[in-house]
C-alpha cells in the first residue's frame, strides 16, 4: 500500500489547502459566527460526509464524467450556485423581523445543518475534479489496487479537513458568540453573510473545469 512517508506528506499537504479560503471553510465560518460552534460542527460533519461521496466517486471512476462531460459540469455548476443563493436568501430572512433573536438560529436541527453540509459540497463540480486531479497523484499502481489507495487518500485528506474545520467552528462560533450580543453586529453578520454566499455562487456560475 502507500508508504507511511508519502502518507504523511498528504497529510501535510491536506492540511495547507483546507487552510486556504475557498467555499467550504468560508461556509463553516459563516455559519458558525452566525449561528454558534454546534452549527458549524454539524457542516463540517456534513461537508466530510460530501467528500467521502468525491472520494467514492474518483474510486469509481465516475468523477471523470465531470471531466470529459461539459453538460453534467455545467448541470452540477448550475445547482450549486442555485443552492448557494437560496443561502444568501436564507441568510437575509433569518432574523429579518425584530421578534427573532438570534438565539433561535442555533435551534435548527442538527440533521438540517448536516444535510446542509453534505449538498453544499456535492453540488460543487470544483470538488470531484479537484479529487479527480489531486488524489491520483499519491497512487501507484506497483502497491496495489488503485482504487483501495484513493479510498484511503481520501479518508486523510477528510482527517485533515475535520480537524481544520473543526477548529475554525470553534474559534468563529465563540467570537460570533460575542458579536450576537450586539443587533448591529447580527444585522452586520447577516448581510455579510449573504454577501459571502452570493459571491461564491457568482465565482462558481463563472469557474470552468
Amino acid at each position: 500500500m502507500i508508504p507511511v512517508d508519502t502518507l504523511i506528506a498528504f497529510f501535510a499537504a491536506s492540511l495547507l489547502l483546507a487552510l486556504v479560503p475557498g467555499p467550504d471553510n468560508l461556509f463553516v465560518l459563516a455559519e458558525s459566527a452566525a449561528r454558534g460552534a454546534r452549527a458549524g460542527l454539524m457542516i463540517t460533519i456534513g461537508l466530510c460526509t460530501g467528500l467521502l461521496v468525491h472520494t467514492a466517486a474518483v474510486a469509481a471512476g465516475i468523477a471523470t464524467l465531470l471531466a470529459v462531460s461539459p453538460v453534467a459540469f455545467t448541470l452540477l455548476k448550475l445547482a450549486g450556485a442555485a443552492y448557494l443563493l437560496w443561502l444568501a436568501w436564507q441568510a437575509l430572512a433569518t432574523g429579518s423581523s425584530d421578534s427573532e433573536t438570534t438565539a433561535s438560529q442555533p435551534e435548527r436541527s442538527g440533521r438540517a445543518l448536516y444535510l446542509r453540509g453534505i449538498l453544499m459540497n456535492i453540488s460543487n463540480p470544483k470538488v470531484a475534479l479537484f479529487f479527480l486531479a489531486f488524489l491520483p497523484q499519491f497512487t501507484d499502481p506497483m502497491r496495489g489496487p488503485v482504487a483501495l489507495q484513493t479510498v484511503l487518500l481520501g479518508l486523510v485528506f477528510i482527517i485533515a479537513a475535520l480537524s481544520v474545520f473543526s477548529v475554525i467552528s470553534l474559534s468563529a462560533g465563540a467570537l460570533g458568540g460575542y458579536l450576537r450580543q450586539s443587533s448591529g453586529a447580527r444585522t452586520a453578520m447577516k448581510y455579510l453573510t449573504a454577501t459571502l454566499f452570493t459571491g461564491l455562487a457568482v465565482r462558481l456560475l463563472f469557474s470552468y473545469r
